[in-house]
């Protein structure tokens, strides 16, 4: 059976040492507190911008459906175009390649 020692090494905190460790206990608690304060105003802020940018990321959304909208109607009528005559076809396909040769010259020698 082992025995212990009668006094376990505790010795009481002198009083002019406890005011100290008070005074630094709340001064820590302080700083902590300003901490928590900072990192409350931050996650509001992060709160805020992911808002922000859902908001934004619905816009583009919405606007990108509305675009394939629109691109899917325009194809629509260029296939029933090109259904009804075949020369049209190739009058497209002319006019397109003028046009992309046409910008090309502009903005080679601009």
């Amino acid at each position: 059976m082992m025995r212990r020692p009668q006094n376990y090494g505790y010795e009481p905190v002198p009083q002019n040492q406890s005011d100290d460790l008070e005074i630094e206990n709340e001064m820590l608690a302080d700083d902590l507190k300003n901490k928590i304060s900072n990192l409350k105003s931050l996650t509001i802020d992060i709160g805020n911008e992911v808002r922000y940018q859902d908001k934004i990321l619905n816009d583009l959304d919405d606007d990108m459906n509305r675009t394939g909208g629109f691109m899917q109607n325009t194809i629509g009528r260029v296939v029933r175009l090109s259904k009804h005559r075949k020369g049209y076809t190739c009058y497209m396909l002319l006019f397109a390649l003028l046009v992309f040769l046409i910008l090309y010259v502009v903005l080679k020698f601009k």
